[in-house]
């Protein structure tokens, strides 16, 4: 047994057991990736890791199982869940994500099945059951992995405090109490409905707050064009970024000649790509498709845009938003008539599935010597894109 003083929930405990996979190379590189990649450019106090996030999904995995009074074996298999939901991924985690194409959900089943992790995993636990509850599958995979999951629970009241930003603070507790069973669904009580609009409406909030802040997108932005570089280039294959960490990925960029390097110097000294132009979501009768429209319209826009202005395509960013996804929220509310859809029993949920677009906008960035070209040459990103107004 052993314990853990963690910043968010104090003490927690860990079998021998689970100590024997913290311990593996795989588990300890989640020190050295960032949980919220380069968003401490923006929040300085934003240093926290996947690894404390994982170990704090345990800890709310544990919670919310003896809470529903789930067998013992439930609770320690969701345990194992919860420690290894996030062991897929890259260096910068999201960052890098939106360059690859595999999701960080693909690699973490694949380390699972099959690495260094899994012959611990099967002295205890079927490495398939494992996967599916993290892909969200069975009856617990709500639990891990659904619209009000231990995962959502950690990361915002964690982000929360390493940002600084109180939008994120949520009451776990009551949330966690008002989760039950109906048969094999996992559904929210009615006495729960309170702490799960809190809980949404702060991830609504922390989305333009921290997540799309306007500075952490273009930083992001720019990192990924130049990941994406790397990888056209074979510096690295997108195979080998589950061994590396954020300092490997830096390291390789910084010394790699073209626009890799020149990114981190831009970096270094926060010489940062600037806002040229902006299409807010919110004026669109259906934002999604604006949102689902697929990205090779983008790089076909910023081609163009590039030739118009006699630069690399590199040097022009179209960047689109992530989109929220209230309108796919699936939680069952008990209610006296039978289960129904929390967007029908809460008209504050219902209406985040709009109001989620007022604060997303796509976005075109460059660096202030070239926004200076595009500004005389009246560059707007509508005249590139065919948009449906």
């Amino acid at each position: 047994m052993g314990f853990i003083r963690d910043s968010i929930h104090g003490d927690l405990h860990l079998t021998d057991y689970e100590l024997k996979i913290v311990d593996t190379i795989e588990m300890q590189r989640l020190r050295r990736i960032k949980q919220l990649g380069f968003t401490n450019l923006v929040y300085p106090g934003a240093n926290h890791t996947r690894f404390e996030h994982s170990i704090g999904t345990l800890f709310l995995a544990n919670k919310v199982g003896n809470t529903l009074e789930l067998d013992k074996e439930v609770v320690e298999l969701l345990r194992i869940c919860g420690l290894l939901h996030d062991i897929g991924h890259s260096p910068f985690s999201h960052v890098s994500e939106r360059a690859l194409k595999h999701k960080h959900e693909t690699v973490t089943k694949k380390i699972i099945s099959d690495s260094n992790i899994t012959d611990i995993i099967e002295e205890k636990f079927d490495v398939k059951l494992i996967t599916s509850i993290i892909d969200g599958k069975t009856k617990y995979g709500k639990l891990i992995s659904g619209d009000l999951d231990v995962d959502r629970m950690d990361y915002l009241a964690r982000d929360s405090y390493y940002t600084g930003v109180a939008y994120g603070v949520i009451d776990t507790e009551r949330l966690i109490y008002g989760l039950k069973y109906d048969e094999d669904n996992l559904v929210l009580s009615s006495k729960g409905v309170q702490a799960a609009e809190s809980a949404l409406l702060a991830r609504y909030f922390m989305y333009p707050t921290v997540y799309q802040h306007h500075t952490t997108r273009i930083v992001n932005s720019m990192f990924r064009v130049s990941l994406s570089k790397l990888l056209e280039d074979n510096i690295i294959e997108e195979d080998e970024l589950r061994y590396l960490d954020d300092g490997d990925l830096i390291n390789i960029t910084r010394n790699t000649p073209g626009l890799p390097e020149k990114t981190m110097k831009n970096l270094d000294t926060r010489h940062l790509y600037k806002k040229t132009d902006t299409i807010n979501l919110a004026q669109f009768e259906e934002p999604s498709t604006v949102v689902e429209m697929d990205k090779k319209y983008l790089t076909e826009a910023e081609v163009e845009i590039a030739n118009k202005l006699d630069l690399e395509p590199e040097e022009v960013i179209i960047d689109m938003p992530e989109e929220l996804s209230f309108r796919k929220m699936n939680v069952l509310v008990e209610s006296d008539v039978g289960l129904k859809p929390l967007t029908e029993v809460s008209t504050i949920i219902n209406s985040l599935k709009q109001a989620q677009y007022n604060y997303a906008d796509l976005a075109l960035f460059m660096s202030p010597e070239n926004k200076e070209k595009a500004l005389e040459k009246n560059i707007k990103i509508d005249d590139y894109l065919t948009l449906p107004y």
